[in-house]
Parts: C-alpha cells; structure tokens; sequence
C-alpha cells in the first residue's frame, strides 16, 4: 500500500485560556477544565482562515516529503469552516504551493474526519497508479456561539499529508470506515453557528463510531491494544478522547502524544491530522500507530500505520507540532471576540 512521504503542521500562535471565557459568562472554569480536560486554546488571527492555514501545513510536508511540488496529482482539503461557500479552498493550496494545473482537487465536508476522508481518497488513487502523490489537508477555524460549551473548546489548526509509494516515512497497513446517519451536529447554510445535541454527542454518536472503526480496524488487521506504540483518536474534548482509549485496552504511554486538546483545543478536522503529526515527531522507526478519527453526522475513519527509517532523514526538516503549540501569545475575551467575527456591526 501507499504511505506518507512527508507531513507537515500549522496552528495559530494565538492563545485564550479557559479561565478567560469561563469569566465572561460565570461558569466555574476548574470545573469545565476538569471536565472537558481542556486548559487553553488556539484562536486564529484575522487574517488566518482554513485556506491559509492549509496552505501554511502543505508547504511544510513539502519540506519533508522533498518532492516537485508538479509531482503532486491530487489536492483534497478537508474543513467544516472552507472560506467560501462556493470556491474551493484546494485550488488556493494547489496554487500556493506551485502544483498547478495538471491536478484534480476538491473541497470535501464530513464534520471534523474530512481530513482523513481525504488521506482515504489521496490512498486509493495512489494505490491505483492514477496519480503519483496525492495532497490531503485536514483543517479548521471552527465556530462556537457565544456561551456555547462549544466555546471552550472550538480551535483554530491543522495538518497536511503527502501520499505516495516512493520514500515514505511511515506505510499505511490498511485503512477500516464505520460510518452511519447519526445527527448529534450540524450548521445549516447560512447560519453562523452549529447546533449540537448536547450528551446525545456522547454514547451514541462519538462513542459508538470511534469504538466500532477501531474494533473493526482490529478485526480486519488481526491486531489487538497491545500491537500499538502509538494511538490517536479525534479529540472533541480530552475526556472523550481518553475515556474511548482506556475502552479500547490502551494505556497513558499508548495515547498521551497525540493528545492535543488541552493545550490548543479541538482544531475539528485538523484534530487526528495533528495528532497523527504529533506522534509522528517523536516515533522510532519500525513503531506502529492507530489513529482513529470522528466527524458528526456520523463516521470514523481508522488506520493502521508502520513507522520506517526515512523518518528520522526528515523530522527537523519543518516545525514540529510541540514547538507550534509552544509558540503562543494570550488574549482576553474581548479580543478573542473581535478576531472571530463574534462582534456584529451595524
């Protein structure tokens, strides 16, 4: 099968703390970090979107996969908050990064797993000898009304992968989808905010995907928890991502790389990229990782993957996920309000 032949991250320097919105609207924020097992997280400035971002992440896997950016037959850009309604955000990447006009690319929506939908897509036709490299992009500027429970934790990040069969860092061992009409969240065209149904998210919803593409990635692999060095789940909150690990048979060692969202928050369909990325900064050749990701709506997507020697050839050669998510600035409500488009004028 393919694999990824270079990998590369974004995630805006700008930082709200929990404690920051919890004041706002009087919630109690140790209670809602304990909770969500969330402390801070990333907000995008005004002048960065999903578009912009995407292209940040493409040009360093890029730097990794150190290939003609012409190589590249297949651009797909996974996002719930695209900047247009109509207007694709892959052909601004395809643009960006010089890899025009002999591609095909599209914008695709599946909650917050289009990211991996796309790597799927990118997999197949790579597989298939249509294209040589193919593009996929995970990544969001994801919405939160205010006073939202949504606020805590709707971020602003993601992560890009180049696919291909020749000089691969890691190898995808085989790819499992469970996927159902589940409708725990949803926007409606022209609406600025998404609505979501509460704990029906939970059980149902994140829970029942997640476990089911996981189990059935086991079954179809032969594989079991203990197989893994690594494992990755989408990570709405860090209770939901930790409490479907220990389910699951993994241990803290096991899944506390991936885990993000207590220090930036849930990026949505950059949320697996990202973490998948974070794991792939510290990994030794020859370890295996599980990344398991959800969109609402409802779907999860998951892989098997084997880490190999080229990896260590091309970590240093763009930023790591650590040192993006160090690299921060703090703002207040207000400001955080202003850059998200929260205030209205008349």
């Amino acid at each position: 099968m393919s694999g990824i032949v270079g990998y590369g991250v974004y995630i805006p320097s700008y930082r709200i703390k929990v404690e920051e919105i919890a004041k706002v609207w009087g919630d109690d924020p140790k209670a809602i970090s304990r909770g969500l097992v969330v402390n801070e997280k990333s907000v995008p400035a005004p002048d960065e979107d999903t578009a912009t971002i995407s292209v940040e992440a493409a040009r360093n896997s890029l730097k990794r996969a150190m290939i003609d950016p012409k190589q590249i037959g297949a651009v797909y850009v996974g996002s719930e908050s695209h900047p247009y309604a109509v207007k694709p955000t892959a052909t601004i990447v395809a643009e960006a990064i010089e890899a025009t006009p002999a591609l095909t690319a599209a914008d695709l929506e599946f909650a917050c797993k289009a990211g991996t939908a796309g790597m799927q897509a990118a997999m197949g036709l790579v597989d298939s000898g249509i294209v040589e490299y193919g593009l996929a992009i995970g990544a969001d500027t994801a919405q939160g009304a205010p006073g939202d429970a949504l606020e805590y934790t709707a971020s602003a990040g993601g992560a890009a992968y180049i696919i291909g069969k020749e000089n691969t860092v890691a190898d995808f061992e085989g790819t499992y989808s469970f996927t159902t009409d589940t409708p725990d969240f949803y926007r409606r065209e022209g609406r600025p905010y998404p609505k979501h149904g509460g704990r029906f998210t939970g059980e149902p919803a994140y829970f029942k995907h997640v476990l089911s593409g996981a189990k059935g990635l086991f079954e179809k692999m032969g594989t079991e928890a203990s197989d893994y060095d690594h494992v990755i789940f989408h990570q709405p909150n860090g209770k939901f991502y930790i409490r479907a690990a220990r389910k699951l048979g993994f241990n803290e060692e096991q899944y506390k790389t991936g885990l993000l969202t207590p220090f930036i928050g849930n990026t949505y369909s950059g949320a697996t990229p990202l973490g998948l990325a974070a794991v792939l900064d510290i990994a030794k050749p020859g370890d295996r990782i599980m990344a398991v990701s959800y969109g609402s709506g409802a779907g999860s997507d998951a892989f098997s993957i084997t880490v190999n020697d080229r990896i260590d050839e091309v970590r240093e050669n763009a930023p790591k996920v650590q040192e993006l998510v160090a690299k921060k600035s703090y703002v207040d409500y207000a400001v955080y309000a202003k850059y998200k488009g929260k205030i209205r004028m008349s």
